[in-house]
């Protein structure tokens, strides 16, 4: 007995011991499928029970058949893995274009092959010093930047501590013998002779060295200069320069000191991004760099409705207060910093209000400031949390055991995928439910 022909004659499928009926018309949809050519999908076919038996995982089957039902639409069912649902449908061979749909709804880009220079000094360059799982040599690289990048942040760290400093900025150096003899310490830790000075020249020598041989190496500069990770690098070296320029001018009397020592403060600020650099280097910092990037619209919302609590509640308490004399709200603008503290729960303690009407107003505050904060902290936590198990997944290829040919259609091409679970999942995205072996 042969498999079915007519258009609107029913097919069964029995896939794992579930058995789904469907039209031959809704296969015949896509003929260049596995379940719509009745040619390869002869092979499956059992005369004996009229169905075609498919020894695969029948929880994502459901997804398969509503694929041909709704033209075209693919949804992963949320019980299968990734994985596991894009073997099966490579299994019945839904096609690459199916395939590119699901991973950018499952919020995978297509990734292209990254580009590589042409030149064979410049390729081993590029592959050292941006690919470090490309060789041994690459990861020592690596972890010696990493070195690097935290010598530096701890140099940055340990030269603020009072014992190391010889004087404070922008004042006198500790007492010493006024003599002409005996020089005075300097009073900038940004001596040349300094010892923080020379380690973090040795740190600035390797950022600009790494710097300069990925530029001269990268296949493309326009791309180069476009990427963040580059211009947190051109950022981490820029501050040590100009600082050295105002140290030198400053030692040959050129320039106002009082603007050195502004443009000094401000550059030792700058230096503090250098931890940026680990991100190139470490996952986490990705995951959280891409889940800010992904809740940008969250925190656009929670900053939102946090300046008109600010407002509001400024407002609210300047009024409740303004009949007591040692109230600390004296104008609703220095109201702003009790509403910001409050509503965060931080709660200084620096500004308190002392009347009833005040203290009110503090309780609602707070109560309000809560509600604020707590409404998208779910879709950030969310956010994260997807970000997370993308990575852990990586790329979906793992071992495929293949299925065993066909003895009697030898001469169709060996099936390849996992073997079908047995398990008690639900039939998704319709397909009629017959029966279950």
């Amino acid at each position: 007995m042969g498999e079915p022909l007519g258009c609107c004659e029913r097919v069964a499928i029995n896939v794992a011991g579930r058995r789904f009926e469907t039209l031959v018309r809704t296969l015949r949809r896509f003929p260049d499928t596995l379940l719509g050519d009745p040619r390869r999908r002869r092979r499956f076919f059992d005369p004996q029970r009229r169905e075609y038996f498919f020894d695969r995982h029948r929880g994502a089957f459901g997804a398969v058949l509503y694929y041909y039902q709704s033209g075209g639409r693919l949804r992963r069912p949320p019980d299968v893995p990734l994985d596991v649902f894009l073997e099966e449908l490579r299994f019945y061979q839904l096609g690459e274009e199916a395939e590119e749909r699901l991973r950018e709804a499952e919020g995978f880009t297509v990734e292209e092959p990254p580009a590589l220079p042409r030149g064979g000094l410049r390729r081993r360059a590029w592959l050292l010093c941006e690919h470090p799982e490309s060789s041994p040599a690459a990861r020592v690289v690596a972890l010696l930047s990493v070195l690097v990048i935290l010598v530096s942040i701890v140099v940055f760290c340990l030269e603020t501590l009072p014992q190391f400093r010889p004087g404070a900025e922008g004042e006198p150096p500790s007492p010493t013998p006024t003599n002409s003899t005996t020089a005075a310490p300097p009073p900038h830790r940004s001596g040349l002779t300094d010892p923080f000075f020379l380690v973090e020249t040795i740190c600035i020598c390797w950022f600009s060295l790494e710097l300069l041989v990925r530029l001269v190496a990268s296949p493309s500069k326009a791309a180069f200069f476009r990427s963040a990770m580059n211009l947190i690098d051109l950022a981490a070296i820029a501050p040590y320069f100009i600082a050295l320029g105002t140290e030198l001018a400053q030692q040959r009397g050129i320039g106002q000191p009082a603007m050195s020592l502004a443009v000094l403060r401000v550059i030792r600020l700058v230096r503090v991004f250098r931890v940026f650099k680990l991100s190139r280097h470490s996952t986490g910092l990705q995951i959280l760099g891409q889940t800010l990037k992904a809740s940008m619209r969250e925190l656009g919302l929670l900053i939102f409705f946090l300046l008109i609590g600010v407002v509001l509640f400024s407002s609210a308490v300047y009024f409740a207060e303004a009949e007591d004399a040692a109230t600390a709200f004296t104008s609703i603008p220095q109201a702003f910093w009790w509403a910001v503290v409050t509503m965060t729960t931080v709660g200084y303690g620096d500004m308190a209000p002392v009347t009833v009407g005040g203290k009110l107003v503090g309780s609602l505050c707070a109560i309000a400031g809560v509600l604020t904060i707590s409404l998208p902290v779910p879709v950030i936590v969310s956010n994260f949390s997807y970000f997370y198990r993308r990575e852990l997944r990586g790329e979906e290829s793992g071992g495929v055991v293949p299925a065993s040919p066909c003895p009697h259609h030898p001469e169709e091409p060996e099936a390849k995928g996992v073997d079908g679970e047995a398990g008690g999942e639900k039939a998704w995205g319709g397909g009629r439910l017959v029966t279950e072996v």
